[in-house]
């Protein structure tokens, strides 16, 4: 019988990321070390630093591997309907469908790996570390400048810092719910489906949209068109 063959490299990375993943969800990023992290991989220390030369390193590629393919899509999606809006505003309603809908659907696609991953993006938002910031930071601001340009051509009533605001909202309410839909399902005693992707979809982007057409908060402040 012939020795079992030797896993290869990007086998062990893989398993190094998805481990990291859930023991970060876990445990949050400081409880999250990278020895728990190896041990829990079937690995070593030596594997981890071969890989990603640090934690700092091996959190980077965790974020990155969910958060840059989905960012690709929203800019394709947005990059379309602008070429479609031509010299007339963008619809705002296919804007915030841009931006919602690749992150849904991978989280469905994702399964529990999904679920795992926005509660490690809620980890990283919340986190006082200035790394972690400026980590999301550098995942978001060029795909987000997209967006607030694209909003602020939709509604030019709407002063900046409300487009601002309002992303910020936006963005809180995807990543709770896509966190802690789960927990809908007992409350409804089965009227809702947090399964069902097309249907969370469509009510997500019917209540940020909703938030986006709101007036302008403040005294005299312009009402969006």
């Amino acid at each position: 019988m012939k020795p079992e063959s030797p896993r290869p490299a990007s086998d062990t990375k893989e398993r190094l990321l998805d481990t990291a993943e859930r023991v970060f969800a876990d445990h949050g990023f400081a409880g999250g070390s990278l020895r728990r992290i190896t041990k829990e991989a079937g690995t070593n220390l030596a594997a981890a630093n071969y890989h990603f030369g640090s934690k700092e390193g091996l959190i980077r590629e965790v974020m990155a591997r969910r958060l840059e393919p989905i960012n690709r899509e929203r800019e394709a999606r947005l990059e379309r309907l602008l070429e479609e809006a031509g010299d007339a505003p963008p619809e705002v309603e296919r804007i915030v469908e841009a931006f919602l809908a690749p992150v849904l659907r991978t989280k469905h696609e994702l399964g529990d790996a999904g679920t795992t991953f926005m509660r490690l993006l809620g980890h990283a938002m919340n986190q006082p570390s200035d790394r972690l910031r400026d980590l999301l930071t550098d995942q978001f601001a060029g795909t987000a400048r997209k967006f607030l340009a694209a909003f602020g051509r939709a509604l030019p009533g709407l002063p900046p810092d409300e487009i601002l605001w309002r992303m910020l909202f936006a963005v809180g309410a995807m990543t709770h719910t896509l966190a802690m839909s789960k927990h809908i399902v007992p409350l409804s005693g089965g009227l809702v489906d947090p399964t069902d992707v097309e249907d969370v979809t469509r009510r997500m982007v019917r209540f940020v949209t909703a938030g986006y057409l709101a007036p302008a908060a403040g005294a005299g402040a312009a009402e969006a068109t």
